[in-house]
């Protein structure tokens, strides 16, 4: 009777490779849930630099006004200047009305700036979360792709090796999903 010795080990499973099949189904079940919140945090990212975009535009129209109305204060100011007496009250009428739609448009323009910041911070604030996404996802490819050639090769210290990438993996998306400040920027910053 001839036996094969390949066939002899296929025939019992090894422990390396039901290590990497847990393995990789753990690492597998937590990028899915990081990859959905990721998705989330850059439809908001999205969404804040339109909002952003939308009050800079809304910015410049409110200052084009507030110009505008400038420009005829002044005009009317000469106008009124040289004006009969009895044209007075209408300049100065008029010179009211343009004075309160200039400081309205100041005001207003001020404001939509403040939002157009406050919009450029939660961009800057998702973009941390996203950046923890992405680092875990990076960190579980790799690691999926040493847990592959650990049960190819059945090398327990490939392994090994896979578990660091894929503990920062898990770490990095443990603090996107919870909003925790763990950020190495010089990684994010090399990476993008």
């Amino acid at each position: 009777m001839d036996i094969n010795p390949i066939d002899s080990v296929d025939a019992k499973p090894s422990r390396l490779n039901a290590a990497v099949a847990i393995s990789v189904a753990l690492v597998s079940t937590v990028m899915g849930i990081c990859k959905v919140k990721d998705d989330n945090i850059v439809q908001a990212m999205q969404q804040a630099q339109a909002d952003k975009i939308d009050h800079w535009a809304y910015y410049q129209a409110r200052n084009l006004r507030e110009e505008v109305a400038k420009s005829t204060l002044v005009q009317l100011r000469l106008q009124a200047a040289a004006a009969k007496p009895e044209q007075k009250t209408a300049y100065d009428m008029a010179i009211a009305s343009y004075e309160k739609l200039a400081a309205d448009q100041a005001q207003k323009k001020d404001d939509l700036r403040k939002q157009a910041e406050s919009d450029q911070q939660t961009y800057d604030a998702l973009n941390y979360r996203d950046d923890q996404f992405d680092l875990a996802d990076a960190a579980f490819a790799i690691a999926i792709a040493l847990l592959a050639i650990a049960s190819l090769t059945q090398q327990w210290g490939l392994f090994l090796v896979a578990m660091f990438p894929s503990a920062f993996g898990v770490a990095m998306g443990v603090a996107g999903l919870a909003g925790l400040k763990l950020h190495p920027g010089w990684l994010a910053q090399l990476l993008s």
